[in-house]
This record gives structure tokens, sequence and C-alpha cells, in this order.
């Protein structure tokens, strides 16, 4: 494939039990703010694709309906360390590796390796 694709993800929503703890959380790993009122947050990943933080009750450990994909896993799990939120160890899969991390409004949310065709053109 030479060319990226024509389609993208666009919005991606994620419920949170504290939705101010949880902008915190997305700003520190590098999400880019865009709107935030006192029942929405929204932050842009990269491609555009949008992340829509709702405040609505989520029991603690709540699996992310989506999974982050980095660049580099082994520079990003030392960067997310360092913030300090609860993280599993960095895992060696087939495909991707990858870790959990907890952020504050109850969601876990796998963080996983790059394979994404045209590295660089994304």
């Amino acid at each position: 494939m030479t060319n990226r694709p024509d389609i993208w993800l666009g919005h991606a929503s994620l419920s949170t039990n504290d939705l101010s703890a949880s902008g915190k959380f997305f700003r520190d790993i590098g999400l880019r703010f865009i709107f935030e009122s006192d029942s929405i947050a929204i932050f842009e990943l990269r491609g555009g694709t949008h992340l829509i933080l709702s405040e609505e009750p989520v029991r603690a450990g709540n699996e992310a309906d989506f999974d982050f994909m980095v660049e580099d896993i082994d520079t990003t799990y030392v960067e997310f360390t360092k913030l300090g939120y609860s993280m599993t160890g960095l895992e060696k899969g087939e495909i991707h590796d990858w870790f959990l991390i907890t952020e504050p409004g109850g969601n876990t949310i796998k963080v996983n390796s790059t394979h994404v065709a045209d590295h660089g053109l994304v």
C-alpha cells in the first residue's frame, strides 16, 4: 500500500467517573485538548480522531472499547511510568508489544506498539 486509506475513525467515546481527573490524564499522556463543559470533554488523537469523554458511572477496571497505538512502545512505557498512573508491565506479543494503563476515571486502556503500513505517513 502506497497511500493512506481514505477512511479513519472519527470519534471514540468513553464514560468516566471523574471528568476532571480523566481530562488531566489524557492531557498528561499527550492528547490534544479541544473542548470541555460540565458534562463532556473532547481530545484529539493523531489522524484527527476525537475522544469524547462523558461523566457517567463506570465500574473500576472497566476496559475501554478501543486501544491506543504508539510509535515507540518502550519510550512511551518509560514516559507513562514517570506520570505515576497505574500500569501493568510491558508485554511482548506476536503482533504488538503492549501494556495496560488505568486512568483515574476507572477505565483501563491497552497501549500497543505500531504496525502501521507505510510507517511515518500517518
